[in-house]
């Protein structure tokens, strides 16, 4: 049963990073944005920005969850996929607080940041804009937590952001 749920969750895992990777996402600027993806330019290759956010999420006191290669998870199917590291983490007493409002809204928490490399080589820190995550669950009743979560992650990415 875990060898099957691995399975799958490894098989999830690889569907989102090639919808992402595939998907031209950005608000700052060179290519347009995907609805509710926040994508950041990182000035690091893919293991340093990796490296650099895992360390600004320890440093600010946030659970980390886990670092999800997907390359790798490709690899092993067979699959060639530039390098792709799915991070997960997040603050339980804030991200729980958007659960209370709308249970559904634990489909995007803890958050989630795909850090990938693209066809250009360039390396891009990708996340789910939060103002759309509270749209997309109805929830509004939790603005003020919302701007502390987009305050938070805009705070981690600017650790890797290309000048």
């Amino acid at each position: 049963m875990t060898t099957r749920f691995a399975g799958l969750a490894s098989a999830a895992f690889l569907a989102l990073a090639l919808a992402l990777t595939s998907s031209a996402a950005t608000r700052a600027g060179d290519r347009p944005a995907a609805e509710g993806l926040v994508k950041v330019r990182s000035a690091y290759s893919l293991d340093e920005s990796v490296a650099r956010l895992k360390a600004d999420i320890a440093q600010k006191g946030i659970t980390f969850f886990a670092a999800i290669d997907q390359s790798k998870l490709a690899a092993g199917a067979g699959i060639a996929l530039r390098p792709s590291t799915l991070l997960i983490f997040g603050n339980p007493p804030l991200g729980t607080q958007f659960m209370t409002s709308n249970p559904d809204s634990g489909l995007d928490w803890p958050v989630r940041l795909l850090v990938y490399q693209d066809a250009a080589g360039q390396v891009w820190a990708v996340y789910n804009d939060f103002a759309w995550i509270a749209a997309r669950h109805g929830i509004k009743d939790r603005d003020a937590q919302f701007k502390m979560a987009s305050t938070v992650i805009a705070s981690i990415t600017s650790s890797v952001a290309a000048k």
